[in-house]
């Protein structure tokens, strides 16, 4: 019998089948898509996140980033990384990196979807395949956190990603957060050519609408467009429990606050981590605690900008209030990596 069969074979996915191949269980991927899938998202995995990434053996070319900075047109302010530097790399290098470890590893990737799930006391049947045991990696709308009785309704407000890469040498070796009235911009180095740009807003409007909200960013995009805008949202998520039965919940499925923080890609992949050590240890029972723990300052500190950015009055707050106190921000961002 398998030991983990994973429903989603997105980065979220592909690091759990990872961790399990080297506790030296048997695991196997159930992926809808084929080759590397592009989705909206910033795009920089912070230093926790690299160093996670390292620790799996998963070998990703990107470009280093070594702080968050903070502008609102007039102001700034940055906060430099204590120790390691972030990365920012193309989702779907990221993707290919990971199928590539797994497979070195002897991860099977089967070409199909998860809807529907079988279990009893001793295992699971999905897709025509029994395991031991269930993770469900299937993304921010979750079908299987909705058919296992995990969904949960999200306070708080609707927000939405939306996501373009340009074509030219990036000018800072930070991750640039705008902030307006209307939302925050997030511009991230990938390559020694190409930079992503990410805004995040309630309004729904159109990309192009958007970027014209942030003038001094759209007099610096001199570069040609060269990938099509992708979106996502609503992004809050939340889930009753990261647990039913034999079934295990990791990455955006397991819950989500907002991407403000741009910690989605390192939190998926520790999580995965602790969620395959405690299948290892026979604990599954404490998954649900030790992610609470994991994410508790991610939560938190999310949360409260997202209060914060809900608002225009106190949006735009948030770069001066930054400036006054520059060892509380840099306290936050050190936090965050």
């Amino acid at each position: 019998m398998i030991d983990v069969l994973v429903a989603g074979g997105g980065p979220a996915g592909l690091a759990t089948a990872v961790h399990a191949a080297l506790a030296g269980m048997e695991a196997v991927v159930v992926e809808p898509r084929a080759g590397p899938v592009d989705k909206a998202c910033g795009e920089g995995v912070m230093p926790g996140g690299v160093a996670a990434l390292e620790a799996m053996g998963v070998e990703v070319e990107g470009h280093a980033f070594q702080g968050i900075r903070y502008l609102d047109g007039r102001r700034e302010v940055r906060a430099a990384f204590s120790a390691a530097p972030g990365l920012g790399v193309r989702r779907t290098r990221l993707h290919a990196a990971l199928a590539r470890r797994a497979a070195e590893l002897g991860v099977k990737t089967v070409t199909g979807k998860i809807t529907r799930v079988e279990q009893d006391r001793d295992g699971v049947r999905a897709a025509g395949l029994r395991a031991r045991w269930l993770v469900a990696a299937d993304g921010l709308h979750s079908p299987l956190r909705r058919s296992l009785g995990l969904d949960r309704p999200a306070r708080g407000p609707r927000r939405y990603g939306q996501r373009r890469h340009y074509r030219m040498a990036p000018w800072t070796d930070f991750v640039e957060v705008h902030w307006s009235g209307a939302g925050e911009a997030y511009v991230t180095p990938v390559a020694a050519d190409l930079i992503g740009v990410a805004i995040l807003s309630s309004v729904r409007r159109g990309y192009d609408e958007h970027l014209r909200g942030f003038p001094a960013l759209s007099r610096r995009l001199r570069g040609p467009a060269v990938t099509p805008v992708l979106g996502a949202g609503p992004l809050r998520q939340a889930a009753r429990a990261r647990r039913a039965g034999r079934v295990l919940l990791v990455g955006d499925a397991a819950g989500y606050v907002d991407a403000l923080t741009g910690e989605g890609v390192s939190l998926a992949v520790r999580s995965a981590e602790l969620l395959v050590r405690c299948l290892a240890e026979d604990r599954p029972e404490d998954y649900d605690g030790a992610w609470l723990r994991l994410s508790r300052a991610h939560r938190l500190l999310t949360g409260a900008l997202v209060q914060v950015a809900r608002r225009p009055g106190t949006a735009r707050l948030v770069v001066p209030a930054a400036r006054r106190l520059p060892g509380l921000f840099a306290g936050v961002v050190r936090i965050l990596a």
